[in-house]
């Protein structure tokens, strides 16, 4: 049946979503922060919870940053093979632990997963030079970035890490935190974990690393693919000095 507008024609039936579409017109920023709201929470209840259960007792075959770089290696026509050997914290060096513990997180074995103290001074420092000049995360959300995210900067990905670093402490314990952390961080082109690390770059195994072997190590996890442990590189000498004297001054 066709309709005309004007005096003494019917109006057209009003469809039953129509007053939901006048609502969302006259209260546009409230549907947005809405619609906003609703996308995230979704977002939040479909993360990998249940993975995270699975490492009270099982090691992950592959990362989220493995697959990031293998997909990579692959655009650019590159073989990407990876290597890695898994290790427990006893068969690791305390020196290497150690080491690693005071560069990437200090407070590691006292902190609920987030450094506080550190996100504040990070934040005031990114402020004043108006660049991202200081980081501030924990070994716990690196290892949460490692395994399920990317390494994309976007605010959502950061909101999905915090909320698995919050699990994450509540699930694991911090041995075995670290244990994974050793585990899958990268150590060069396709070289994850400490083990592969130490045979690659020192020919030996971890448990056998030299106090400064093991500060070389920690030295580069900031930039794995641009700093090598076993290079004479000014910034890799500096920066172990420091983890050696972190260490000396903690008594380690």
């Amino acid at each position: 049946m066709e309709y005309h507008h004007g005096e003494g024609h019917p109006r057209p039936p009003r469809s039953w979503y129509s007053p939901v579409v006048d609502w969302i017109a006259r209260n546009k920023i409230i549907s947005l922060f809405t619609v906003t709201f609703l996308v995230l929470a979704i977002d939040l209840l479909t993360l990998p919870y249940g993975e995270i259960e699975k490492l009270r007792t099982t090691n992950p075959k592959v990362t989220a940053f493995m697959q990031e770089h293998a997909e990579r290696a692959k655009r650019l026509g590159k073989r990407f093979t990876i290597k890695q050997q898994w290790v427990s914290l006893r068969e690791v060096s305390t020196d290497a632990l150690n080491a690693i513990v005071v560069s990437e997180d200090g407070s590691f074995w006292s902190h609920d997963g987030f450094d506080w103290y550190e996100l504040k001074e990070s934040l005031l420092r990114n402020l004043a030079e108006g660049r991202p000049a200081r980081g501030a995360s924990t070994i716990t959300q690196q290892l949460v970035k490692n395994l399920f995210l990317t390494s994309s900067k976007n605010p959502i990905r950061k909101i999905r890490e915090w909320v698995l670093t919050w699990k994450m402490e509540k699930t694991l314990s911090k041995a075995r935190i670290l244990e994974l952390y050793i585990n899958v961080i990268e150590w060069g082109e396709a070289i994850y974990g400490i083990e592969a690390a130490s045979q690659f770059y020192f020919g030996k195994s971890a448990a056998e690393l030299t106090r400064e072997e093991a500060a070389r190590l920690a030295a580069v996890i900031p930039s794995p693919r641009r700093r090598r442990p076993d290079s004479g590189s000014r910034y890799v000498e500096r920066r172990a000095e420091l983890i050696l004297a972190r260490m000396a001054a903690r008594g380690m």
